[in-house]
């Protein structure tokens, strides 16, 4: 997930992906910084719903619950 959030930002060096596990659902935190906020959410939410659907994806490969939260 950092990899393809990194590729879509102007200033890579803040972006932070933080990992919150709880006991049923992991919760991933992004932060970006304000101006590229845009591009990582995408028109009309489409470049952040598929990055969630790559989560998901992966998180039931491995039999577990996952979401993308993204920080202002």
């Amino acid at each position: 997930m950092l990899v393809i959030v990194k590729a879509l930002v102007d200033k890579p060096e803040e972006v932070d992906l933080r990992e919150v596990v709880g006991e049923r659902t992991t919760v991933l935190e992004l932060r970006v910084a304000k101006e590229d906020l845009g591009k990582v959410i995408g028109k009309q939410g489409k470049t952040a719903r598929a990055m969630r659907i790559i989560l998901n994806a992966t998180a039931t490969k491995l039999k577990k619950k996952a979401v993308l939260e993204i920080v202002e």
